[in-house]
């Protein structure tokens, strides 16, 4: 199974694409707990898509935005 989740918001950094999966990691370091998130969505969402005998993988979405890519194997 493929699942493909797009958007054209700002987008991802190359930079921040190396890290946004690990525990913790925040692009926008102005963020706390307080104003949203605790920088573990992706990290859990890639130990589950793992468990599944799977990938999770990110890609710019030209002009902006980003795409994320749920493979999901038997």
């Amino acid at each position: 199974m493929i699942l493909e989740v797009a958007d054209t918001g700002i987008g991802i950094s190359d930079e921040a694409m190396k890290h946004i999966f690990d525990r913790f990691y925040r692009e926008d370091k102005a963020r706390n707990r307080e104003t949203g998130g605790s920088g573990l969505g992706l990290s859990i969402a890639t130990m589950i898509v793992n468990a599944h005998n799977g990938n999770l993988k990110v890609f710019h979405n030209e002009p902006k935005g980003s795409i994320f890519i749920v493979k999901l194997n038997r």
